[in-house]
């Protein structure tokens, strides 16, 4: 059958993801919200110990297994310390740089539950105190909470319920344009978890029969380097990370198109299972760029360091201004979705002996 993306759905979907706050480490709202989703769509589930969910669709060939994978835990950050001035100094979750999140919102999330709203900023923010504040540093030992409750002392944040350890995130800005470009923090990688999510219902709803069992498993773990490093059935042959193409200076990627990541820092990805997607994208008439990226890990990547004998590859959306204040264009979602498809329902890499 021709496969049809709901781009209202999967957009609907991804706006929903985005603003439950799940930095790695604090992602059981959102996995709670997935699991709801699954039930709805009449999926069963099984849960790691760390928390990911895995949802399995048997196919035709049960001997051999695939397995894709997209995160849905975010960067953040976390109180490290209480300042004499009742402010909090960060220690960051994930890798970004301070000025991503300098005049951004926050939630400051209690131990006891309770949310606190605040503003992140530099200390020396004041341009008529601090002269050549502009100049200083990004960085965490100038960069702080200013919380949206009265108090000047480290004792009276405390009364707050303000405690060491306390997760701290950031607000999302969802925004959809007439032009259809999507932008919001945390598209890397809930744009490919609502892809992923969306694909799950659509093979159900059409009760389609996939040529190899198939693992669709999604992580909380990966933006601290393991979220998808276990709980791999031996019978995985192919394990295909769905995540953010990076787009930048001297890269192929764009806004436009799904990303396929021939090499990153981990090194190269499996030739011929690489070179498969391209030829997927070529023959169904996707829309697709070939990219390296510098300065990149995935949960495929992961697995493979983990010692999982597995072919990998990775592939998704393009994105913008990665790990800030992210973009990208509904219609690089669509491709991304056309070669998901288009993957799942085709034979599986041929190796010679």
């Amino acid at each position: 059958m021709n496969y049809k993306f709901n781009e209202e759905d999967t957009i609907n979907l991804l706006e929903k993801l985005v603003n439950i706050p799940s930095p790695s480490g604090f992602t059981a709202e959102v996995m709670r919200d997935i699991v709801n989703y699954l039930r709805d769509v009449g999926m069963t589930y099984t849960r790691t110990h760390k928390g990911a969910l895995i949802v399995t669709i048997a196919g035709e060939n049960t001997a051999q297994h695939r397995l894709l994978t997209a995160h849905v835990d975010t960067l953040g950050a976390i109180v490290k310390e209480i300042k004499p001035s009742g402010r909090l100094k960060l220690t960051m979750i994930g890798g970004f740089n301070w000025n991503a999140v300098e005049g951004e919102y926050c939630t400051i999330h209690t131990a006891t539950g309770e949310r606190i709203r605040g503003t992140i900023l530099m200390h020396e923010t004041t341009v008529h105190v601090y002269r050549g504040a502009g100049d200083i540093k990004r960085d965490e030992h100038h960069i702080e909470v200013r919380i949206d409750a009265k108090t000047t002392s480290a004792k009276e944040t405390c009364e707050l319920g303000i405690g060491v350890g306390d997760f701290v995130s950031f607000d999302v800005r969802f925004e959809k344009t007439a032009t259809g470009f999507i932008k919001s923090r945390h598209l890397d990688d809930k744009a490919s978890t609502a892809l992923l999510l969306e694909l799950i219902k659509y093979v159900k709803e059409h009760n389609l029969k996939l040529p190899y069992t198939t693992h669709f498993y999604i992580s909380n773990n990966e933006e601290i380097g393991y979220g998808g490093n276990s709980n791999i059935p031996v019978e995985v042959v192919e394990y295909v990370a769905v995540d953010m193409g990076a787009i930048g200076d001297g890269q192929a990627s764009d806004e436009y198109t799904v990303s396929i990541c021939a090499k990153d820092s981990s090194g190269p990805y499996h030739y011929e299972l690489t070179r498969h997607l391209v030829n997927l994208a070529k023959t169904q008439n996707i829309d697709y760029k070939l990219d390296i990226y510098p300065h990149y890990g995935s949960d495929a990547s992961a697995a493979i360091r983990a010692g999982f004998d597995v072919r990998h590859a990775l592939f998704g959306p393009g994105i913008e201004s990665s790990h800030a204040y992210e973009r990208t264009h509904v219609d690089s979602l669509k491709a991304t979705a056309k070669l998901l498809y288009a993957y799942i329902m085709s034979p599986m890499v041929e190796m010679e002996d």
